[in-house]
């Protein structure tokens, strides 16, 4: 096997392989013979089709599947060969056609950029720490009977926390919604499903009551013809229903799995919950807090325009599957939009794995267990979550990779200048603006 490789540009390579024609041809041999073997051909008795007619009826195929095997079985030890690192996989061309003797494939492909050696130790990390609080289990226990909550009708005046059903028209202008008639819409008074102003004017209304409320709109509100708008309403209280919190007895933790029947027992199964959550906020946090200070420290760095592409081309398939999900049903976003995303994280991937690299950093398989335990455990049937990444090749590359990284994002806080900042639970479980 001879191999060349040329260099066409920063990062592209064209990498050329010569084999002997002969290997190749005794290859396509050996699957015309096999084939002679077991192939049913009417007109002829088993296994003694002529190697002639097989060469005829199946010889495109057959010096098709040589060759691709040949290509698996070289193209590995040529890359070795030749110390290249592809960043995503080869491009193989040839005529697969015999010349001067042998047989030519070209491979073209980008490889990794030589980075160099990363120092961790100049980067400044801020690792956020918190712990649980009594407190928060109580928070938490509360907001599982807000969830769990029944409503009953009321005679009274409707006050924060109350459901209502009313129905309404408003008048801004010349400008009137609905057209003709009334609209009908619910709420839960506080929490601010329509906007603040009106449900702090809805407080104090009783079912079957009319009112005139004079608001004004938020300049966000959907409905254009009324955004930013003061306008009239006339408004009729429907039902004002209070909220009935669930007991904290047996029945009421068994509806969460714990069939211990103590509240106890039920605090310590809240607790591991919020500690699992708060595990991973945190590692959340010190991960993009390390990769957004690697990043900036290696600003130049020459990216795969491969690996760009295909990150630009999944952030807009994320992006339609959100919009889709929000009930966007015709969301098109193009891949363009997202290429500056697409190389922070192609560099951020970059960097992570270089620091594996030469550090040589290793996934701990009993952390891959546990994560892929904790994934699980959110779901109805955790054994059978379980089982599918173990069955899914990609899903489980996809989750040793994930792994991976988070151990690198610690391995670096503990090697760089790294600063504790302490939070509160709550503070931690804020969503990252």
């Amino acid at each position: 096997m001879q191999v060349s490789v040329e260099n066409v540009g920063k990062l592209e390579r064209k990498l050329t392989v010569r084999i002997p024609a002969e290997q190749f041809e005794s290859q396509v041999r050996s699957r015309i013979q096999e084939l002679g073997r077991n192939v049913r051909l009417k007109g002829f008795r088993p296994g003694k089709v002529p190697a002639k007619v097989i060469e005829q009826r199946f010889g495109a195929q057959v010096r098709g599947e040589a060759f691709s095997e040949l290509v698996r079985n070289t193209l590995g030890e040529a890359i070795e060969q030749e110390k290249l690192r592809p960043a995503m996989p080869p491009q193989v061309s040839t005529t697969a056609a015999p010349s001067a003797g042998e047989i030519e494939y070209v491979a073209t492909f980008e490889v990794m950029p030589e980075i160099g050696t990363i120092d961790v130790a100049q980067l400044d990390i801020t690792r956020v720490t918190a712990d649980i609080a009594e407190s928060d289990v109580d928070q938490m226990i509360e907001t599982l009977r807000q969830q769990r909550r029944s409503w009953s009708a009321v005679e009274r005046a409707a006050q924060t926390g109350d459901m209502v059903l009313l129905e309404y028209s408003a008048q801004a202008g010349a400008y009137r919604f609905p057209e003709s008639g009334v609209d009908r819409v619910g709420t839960v008074i506080g929490s601010n499903a329509l906007f603040p102003e009106l449900e702090a004017k809805l407080a104090g209304i009783k079912a079957g009551e009319e009112k005139s409320l004079e608001v004004t709109f938020p300049a966000e509100f959907r409905n254009a013809d009324l955004a930013g708008k003061v306008a009239a309403l006339a408004v009729k209280m429907v039902r004002v229903q209070e909220p009935m919190l669930p007991a904290l007895d047996a029945q009421f933790f068994d509806s969460f799995g714990n069939h211990d029947g103590s509240l106890e027992k039920f605090r310590a199964d809240v607790r591991a919950n919020l500690e699992r959550e708060l595990k991973g906020n945190l590692l959340a946090r010190l991960k993009a807090e390390v990769v957004e200070k690697l990043v900036a420290a290696y600003p130049s760095i020459d990216l795969p325009q491969g690996m760009v592409e295909s990150e630009s081309r999944a952030l807009a398939r994320q992006a339609e599957a959100q919009a889709q999900q929000q009930g966007q049903k015709d969301a098109k976003f193009a891949p363009e939009g997202f290429v500056d995303a697409a190389r922070r994280r192609v560099a951020a991937g970059l960097l992570l794995s270089e620091v594996a690299r030469q550090n040589q950093l290793r996934v701990d398989s009993r952390r891959v267990a546990e994560t892929l335990a904790a994934i699980a455990s959110t779901y109805e049937e955790p054994d059978q979550v379980v089982e599918l990444y173990n069955r899914d090749p990609q899903l489980m590359s996809g989750l040793q990779s994930r792994v991976l990284e988070d151990q690198v994002a610690e391995w670096i806080a503990d090697h760089a200048r790294t600063t504790e900042a302490k939070q509160t639970f709550t503070e931690v479980m804020r969503p990252i603006a």
